[in-house]
């Protein structure tokens, strides 16, 4: 599925496509929610690196995250004028590229059931809104971002 997708001033814009387009994933862990300003919703669509499109990547910054007091490979492009968090890459995944759900304007799929991740880091001010019977980690999930697709008949390209 191609999406597209833009900072907020405009000075960014890209398209992708995704292979898991479906925004499952409600990560509350503290990288989240201070780099992406919310409850977390961040790294949970699925796309390839190499068909990735960017237009004002001259206003691309980078963040690497601090995991455990380490410097995280994981790279979080963000737009430098206004701040909105765009996507997430890793070199250990060269192959792939995870957009936040929340800087793509192309209608995304609504999923069946929605994870709830990183509990164990979540701030008592933040409410969880989890429907009854969603799964609920402490950390991170069992599945993974591509079997829980394809599990829910939503990998793109199957089914």
């Amino acid at each position: 599925m191609r999406l597209e997708g833009s900072c907020c001033c405009g000075a960014v814009t890209f398209a992708v496509e995704a292979y898991a387009p479906a925004p499952f994933l409600r990560c509350y862990c503290s990288i989240c929610r201070k780099s992406a300003g919310g409850g977390g919703y961040a790294v949970n669509l699925g796309a390839k690196a190499g068909t990735l499109e960017v237009r004002g990547e001259e206003h691309i910054g980078t963040f690497h995250a601090r995991i455990d007091g380490e410097e995280s490979p994981a790279e979080r492009r963000f737009c430098g004028r206004c701040g909105s968090a765009l996507w997430l890459w890793d070199p250990r995944w060269p192959d792939l590229i995870h957009p936040f759900a929340s800087a793509i304007d192309t209608p995304l799929p609504r999923p069946p059931e929605q994870v709830h991740m990183m509990l164990g880091s979540k701030p008592d001010w933040v409410r969880l809104d989890a429907a009854e019977g969603e799964k609920r980690f402490e950390g991170y999930p069992e599945q993974s971002l591509e079997d829980w697709h394809r599990a829910h008949g939503m990998l793109d390209g199957e089914g």
